[in-house]
């Protein structure tokens, strides 16, 4: 592998999809769980003509709950783009699932020119210019990370290329992408002193920007400093993490994340629209361990465990849409079953939901989205498929703990075999040198190498035991 490659290379190769947006049900459709497997087979037809909407307060546009996040779009292997392959993105099934998508009242795209290996703009232009303007409204991310993005030039360029793609003479909702990364610096680097931010507010201001805002990761002083200056920016939304984990836990399970309580409750009292990412949490609250699981359906059997998440982001009232990175017909129509239309938690409810993420917490997974931000490892380690593959046994139960027990063996050869399968042995957690190059991309501000090492011993121990036994 090359140790060479920049990150914005990187994101033109696998179009790192980001947590500013959506929300997926988890991998490919030969790694769906069990449980979430089982829903899909029990699949109702959503209603059309139900969709719930929300009022944006400036335009006084109706914007539909669910929002459709196009990070991770089907490829014609498959599979979803955006992950480490270099299939080509199955452009008519993009266009099946967008004209669903709308046909059954969704009016709200989501994209940025980092997603899907940099092909999502252009695919979601071909799919929305199919359909008449006035059914959608679009948005798109100044997603200008690399350093050697930062000047004027390629950020307007990169603006530009945006409008060009997404083949519209104006964007509806616009936003400064993962502000919070690397902190002020980054702000100021990405956004302020080379004046991208003044000129963002002038085409505002000439209405080919009709709503300005920006997604939030990471450092709360960037948060907070964005919105000490709501007087002189005038922020249209915000884009904020937020699900029923998250709301008071985000520290606990992200360490330094600052919980969703907070960030929305500053965004209410500026009276600023939420824009909602993660309300899956990168797919898993949809797949919870199972115990969960079934007690989440003994409350409402006709539900999905994802639509209870779904559910609880899309109450707040000062929430305008939620997104979900819906690669398959699968994910769009159970999400719209949850909006179409809103069946707002009760008080009852989120008392339930917390018990439930107070139980999750104690689960100890490790909180990757699968983002892909941290990516690519100079030492060619695959960091998420390794947190993926130890998080998917540790919800199911089959994570090899007590050497005592009967099933010992059977889940240490499990885990060792699956592990394999997955990540090939030289880019596996004991291959990391601990060079930190990773953990300042994280938006979930995981201690990567720390947690690498954890697992490479945990490992290391299996296969000592192996051979013991």
């Amino acid at each position: 592998m090359n140790k060479d490659i920049s990150r914005r290379k990187f994101l033109k190769v696998v179009g790192a999809g980001t947590a500013a947006t959506t929300a997926m049900m988890v991998g490919c459709k030969e790694n769906k769980s069990s449980q979430v497997e089982m829903e899909y087979k029990k699949q109702v037809e959503p209603p059309k003509g139900q969709m719930t909407y929300r009022l944006n307060p400036k335009t006084k546009e109706k914007v539909s709950l669910l929002g459709y996040g196009m990070m991770r779009l089907p490829t014609t292997s498959g599979g979803a783009s955006g992950r480490e392959s270099e299939d080509a993105i199955d452009q008519e099934m993009v266009n099946k699932l967008v004209d669903y998508a709308i046909d059954h009242g969704v009016n709200y795209f989501d994209t940025s020119p980092a997603y899907c290996q940099g092909h999502s703009e252009e695919s979601t232009g071909i799919a929305l210019h199919r359909h008449k303007r006035s059914e959608y409204f679009v948005a798109t991310k100044l997603s200008n990370f690399d350093e050697e993005t930062w000047s004027r030039e390629e950020s307007i360029k990169m603006y530009h290329n945006s409008m060009k793609y997404l083949q519209v003479d104006y964007i509806d909702y616009y936003l400064l992408h993962g502000v919070g990364m690397k902190g002020m610096e980054a702000l100021e680097g990405r956004y302020l002193d080379n004046g991208m931010l003044d000129f963002l507010l002038e085409e505002r201001k000439a209405g080919r920007i009709k709503n300005l805002g920006f997604s939030y990761h990471g450092d709360i002083k960037v948060f907070d400093y964005l919105l000490e200056r709501h007087d002189k920016y005038q922020w249209d939304f915000v884009q904020i993490e937020l699900n029923y984990l998250d709301w008071d836990y985000a520290n606990e399970i992200n360490e330094r994340n600052t919980d969703a309580r907070y960030l929305y409750a500053e965004l209410e009292k500026h009276h600023i629209p939420a824009v909602i990412m993660e309300p899956l949490l990168g797919g898993r609250l949809a797949n919870v361990p199972q115990y969960l699981a079934t007690e989440m359906k003994k409350r409402d059997p006709e539900r999905s465990v994802a639509s209870w998440a779904f559910r609880y982001a899309g109450t707040p009232k000062g929430v305008l849409t939620v997104l979900s990175g819906m690669t398959y017909m699968e994910h769009l129509k159970d999400n719209l079953l949850s909006y179409c239309p809103l069946t707002p938690v009760t008080k009852d409810d989120e008392a339930f939901l917390y018990d439930i993420a107070k139980q999750i917490v104690g689960v100890e997974t490790i909180p990757c989205n699968d983002c892909k931000y941290c990516m690519p490892c100079p030492y060619g380690i695959d960091i998420p498929a390794i947190f993926v593959h130890y998080n998917k046994c540790k919800n199911e139960g089959t994570l090899p703990r007590d050497r005592q027990s009967e099933d010992y063996r059977k889940l240490r050869r499990q885990y060792l075999i699956g592990l394999d399968r997955v990540v090939p042995r030289e880019r596996q957690a004991d291959h990391c040198i601990q060079c930190g190059q990773c953990e300042p991309h994280c938006p979930q501000n995981i201690r990567i190498p720390k947690e690498l090492a954890k697992l490479s011993g945990m490992i290391e121990e299996m296969k000592r035991q192996s051979d013991v036994l």
